[in-house]
């Protein structure tokens, strides 16, 4: 007898939630083991001994490691994600207008991306082991081998710097026009679509490939049925469950993998304040920042694993 869907569902959440609280003692005791002194690095090496004692204690640094971690993750809990310590203004208020951005680039990389790769998939699939297929696959082995840091600095190159179509650096700010900011964005964005769209294309396409050996896609073509129908109409509502699982993948990349790109274009989101603050030894703030991030990454292989539950009925009996 199978599982039910919301039992399913509520194991695999609280999978996450554990999941999530072992990445935050990760994210805690890393920080801790980093060499040097963090009043050290606030306050300079001509900080007196008196003064670096009394920052240290301000900032609970002569507590036991485990009780600052209870602190840190009670703040966390009730949406205190602490104090910079180098500015001493509210990572939660910073962070906000940094996660806007990030997320609007995400949102239209994403609805770049995503589309297209399932019509490339699709389109490679209709005309699988002829000239289209190979050079969709060709220019998908030439994607994924470029780093994203070669892409994006090659899209500077000739789009910004050679013919000046786009900016080089990406600014953005509150009560920008919506063009403006899409103009913008129009480089960094590329960028990220160039670097996900073929791993997209490719299991779209291995999974409708592996979709199309079943028999009852034997049956449809014996009906008659042309091979595009064959594949809109029973291949691919039957490959939605592994096309899901790559796409949100991809989409918690677009979150969590900005770091590279927002520091090219020095986009002021969430890749480029947490790059900032690395080199200030900020804790708090690399701690907040990479507690989001996981949380986003967790949270979208969640989503994904629920979709497949629903759609995929072998998943909810045991074998």
């Amino acid at each position: 007898m199978g599982t039910s869907i919301p039992v399913l569902i509520v194991k695999r959440v609280g999978l996450g939630l554990l999941l999530l609280l072992a990445v935050s003692i990760l994210i805690f005791a890393g920080t801790q083991i980093l060499p040097g002194d963090v009043a050290q690095s606030i306050l300079g090496q001509s900080a007196t001994p008196q003064a670096l004692a009394n920052l240290r204690a301000e900032l609970g640094l002569n507590d036991p490691a485990w009780l600052r971690y209870l602190h840190w993750l009670g703040g966390i809990l009730t949406g205190d994600l602490g104090t910079a310590l180098t500015s001493r203004q509210d990572i939660a208020s910073s962070l906000w207008p940094r996660l806007k951005n990030t997320l609007f680039l995400a949102f239209w990389a994403a609805a770049i991306s995503v589309p297209l790769a399932i019509a490339l998939g699709l389109i490679a699939v209709r005309y699988r082991n002829g000239f289209v297929d190979k050079a969709i696959s060709a220019f998908a082995l030439a994607s994924t081998s470029f780093p994203e840091f070669f892409v994006g600095y090659l899209l500077v190159f000739f789009f910004a710097v050679k013919w000046q179509f786009f900016p080089g650096i990406s600014t953005v700010y509150d009560g920008m026009p919506f063009l403006a900011r899409m103009q913008a964005i129009a480089l960094p964005a590329t960028a990220l679509t160039l670097v996900v769209l073929a791993h997209m294309m490719r299991m779209t396409r291995a999974a409708i490939l592996n979709v199309m050996q079943s028999a009852y896609i034997e049956t449809a073509e014996l009906k008659g049925l042309r091979p595009i129908e064959i594949i809109r109409r029973h291949a691919f509502p039957n490959a939605v469950a592994p096309i899901v699982n790559v796409v949100m993948l991809n989409l918690a990349y677009l979150v969590v993998g900005v770091v590279v790109i927002e520091v090219i274009f020095v986009y002021p989101g969430m890749g480029q304040y947490l790059v900032d603050h690395v080199a200030k030894r900020d804790v708090p703030v690399v701690q907040a920042v990479g507690l989001i991030f996981a949380a986003v990454y967790i949270g979208m292989n969640i989503i994904a694993d629920i979709v497949a539950i629903v759609a995929n009925p072998r998943l909810r009996h045991p074998k």
